[in-house]
């Protein structure tokens, strides 16, 4: 479990990560009772397909990890809301020392929100094996409020402390030795578990509130408490169509119709779908000195499904497809049923056969020599091959699709829109208007391209196989 650097004993962030990830797992289910339902009900959606032999099933369980049931019941990602540039870049110091990297940038604002995004996580294949925790993190855009709400914000957010003195004594630590030692594992968790932790009292009056949600009601769960509360936690399910099914079973409010592409055999990108938010009881203080009773609506309960990361080609492709859906459903009201078939006509161009997604480079695809290979090897039996797709058809190589371990934006949007009610509605204020720059100078970093990540992921795989059979110009 742990390292050395330099002498000193550090613990290593993959297994810190696993334990945050545990730990954070327990606390939201304390907090949010129906989450554990969500956890019972992936469990026994994943176990049961995972034991299925997935030729004989029509079920979209042929896409990555579907055989990795260690990784799918570890897998969660979180989602936290900050407020301001001081929230950000310290959240980017403290998730580092888990092994959480900012991947990709989210303007938000394309969907009506005054957020703009990362996402923390793993980022080498050895990593994300391990444990691919990641947490969404939006951040509030200020130049997209109006001048009333945004002057109240900052004037609530400039006196907000999320961390503790000795976490941020512990974090100035870890940096100095390079990691977190073991003998303050236990405290550093405890530590960071708190800037995440939900408190019911308000820090602001529930007039503030009103103020604050009327804006939008985001921008009221961001700066009406003295934590940045995880909003959900989501674990993964090898199909989503079936859990949703059990969702309603168990009488949770599920959200009407899933987000991201439609079902199919060889998952794509990312799909989710959540019960609607818990309204829970929060104390406010009112300004004779007592306190109000008022009611917030915000924190979740969402599962998603993962598919293979697409390439450029593959992403040119998919954004082309959901562009020709937008327009043929533009202004109509329709339904869950009838926009799904809309969209299920649209995708019918986008190949649904694996071989065929390799074949025309719309997926990133991690390659791996089998035990044919390896025994002809080990006999020191020579084989020629010329090419990846040669050593594809020899059966001396197979390949799994790379899983896709970001985000997609209108996603995102479509989940917290479901959840926000009737009040905040778009504002003349929020436009679109990307701010990357703005973004990593107040994260203190660039982002991270997530392309340049899964091609990485690719590229070494093939380098394993060059080496192995000591060949060259095999790049797929």
């Amino acid at each position: 479990m742990n390292t050395e650097d330099m002498g000193t004993t550090l613990c290593d962030r993959d297994a810190l990560r696993t334990k945050f990830s545990k730990a954070m797992s327990d606390m939201y289910k304390n907090e949010v009772p129906s989450y554990a339902d969500l956890i019972d009900i992936v469990t026994e959606v994943n176990a049961k397909l995972a034991s299925q032999d997935q030729s004989n099933t029509g079920v979209e369980t042929s896409g990555p990890d579907t055989k990795d049931t260690g990784r799918l019941t570890l897998e969660r990602h979180g989602a936290v809301r900050l407020g301001t540039s001081f929230e950000l870049s310290t959240i980017r110091r403290l998730f580092s020392q888990f092994g959480m990297y900012p991947v990709g940038y989210y303007d938000l604002s394309v969907a009506g929100l005054p957020l703009h995004a990362t996402a923390f996580r793993p980022i080498d294949a050895e990593a994300l094996e391990k444990n691919p925790f990641r947490v969404f993190t939006t951040l509030l855009r200020p130049d997209l409020l109006r001048k009333k709400a945004r002057d109240l914000s900052h004037a609530i957010l400039r006196k907000r402390r999320i961390f503790s003195n000795r976490l941020l004594d512990l974090l100035d630590e870890a940096e100095i030795k390079g990691g977190i030692v073991p003998d303050v594992v236990d405290e550093f968790i405890e530590e960071t578990l708190e800037v995440f932790r939900w408190h019911e009292t308000a820090v602001t009056s529930h007039g503030e509130y009103l103020q604050l949600r009327d804006e939008h009601p985001l921008l009221a769960d961001i700066a009406s408490f003295r934590s940045a509360h995880i909003n959900h936690l989501t674990p993964r399910t090898l199909d989503i169509n079936q859990a949703q099914v059990a969702m309603k079973l168990r009488g949770l409010e599920v959200k009407e119709r899933i987000e991201g592409p439609p079902s199919r055999k060889n998952g794509i990108l990312l799909r989710q779908t959540s019960f609607k938010a818990i309204h829970e009881k929060v104390y406010f203080h009112s300004f004779e000195g007592g306190m109000v009773q008022g009611i917030h609506t915000a924190r979740l309960g969402e599962i998603e499904q993962r598919g293979a990361a697409l390439t450029y080609k593959g992403r040119q492709l998919y954004d082309t497809l959901l562009t020709e859906v937008n327009d043929r459903t533009k202004g109509l009201e329709l339904g869950a049923p009838a926009y799904d078939k809309v969209l299920a006509d649209v995708f019918a161009a986008f190949p649904d056969d694996k071989d065929t997604l390799r074949d025309q480079e719309l997926i990133f695809c991690y390659y791996k020599p089998t035990s044919k290979a390896l025994g002809l090897l080990s006999e020191k039996i020579a084989v020629f091959p010329t090419s990846i797709d040669e050593l594809l058809r020899q059966g001396l190589v197979e390949f799994k699709p790379v899983t896709y371990e970001d985000f997609l934006p209108f996603s995102a949007a479509g989940i917290f829109r479901s959840n926000l009610g009737e009040a905040g509605g778009e504002n003349p204020a929020i436009k679109s208007e990307q701010d990357q720059r703005g973004f990593e100078e107040c994260l203190g970093d660039k982002t991270k391209d997530s392309m340049e990540l899964y091609s990485e992921i690719q590229r070494k795989s093939v380098a394993y196989c060059l080496h192995l059979f000591n060949l060259k110009d095999m790049s797929p």
